[in-house]
């Protein structure tokens, strides 16, 4: 296995228990990600369409990190703070896969720190 680190990340900044995302067997399985600037390590808080964004640019740079593409997303798995937010949040979502479209789960969660969404992927290599 092999860990992948979102390339604006601080080395000194430290994950905790967990990777930004793993490749195992062709598939690389990508970690929650929410609106953060990795570069600060600070959350930016802003609409469901900012944060949508911002979270899925994030695993965007993890998912080319690990030289694949968001084209060859098999599963997604998002967690909104408020559901009635679903469709703002899709609209953004759908727009980052125009042809291909993933498998998904999509729930509503307490999430920490103000944020809106968090998302997770599994990505074939």
């Amino acid at each position: 296995m092999q860990t992948i680190t979102h390339p604006d990340r601080e080395s000194t900044f430290a994950t905790g228990a967990y990777s930004d995302g793993v490749i195992a067997n062709g598939f690389l399985f990508v970690s929650g990600q929410a609106s953060v600037d990795f570069k600060t390590s600070a959350f930016i808080l802003g609409t469901i369409e900012e944060e949508t964004a911002r979270t899925l640019d994030n695993i965007k740079a993890i998912v080319e990190a690990a030289g694949g593409s968001l084209a060859n997303a098999v599963k997604c798995t998002a967690h909104l703070s408020d559901i009635a937010d679903f469709d703002r949040y899709n609209k953004v979502y759908a727009s980052y896969f125009p042809t291909h479209k993933p498998a998904r789960t999509t729930v509503q969660s307490v999430l920490a720190e103000g944020i809106k969404v968090e998302i997770d992927c599994i990505v074939k290599l």
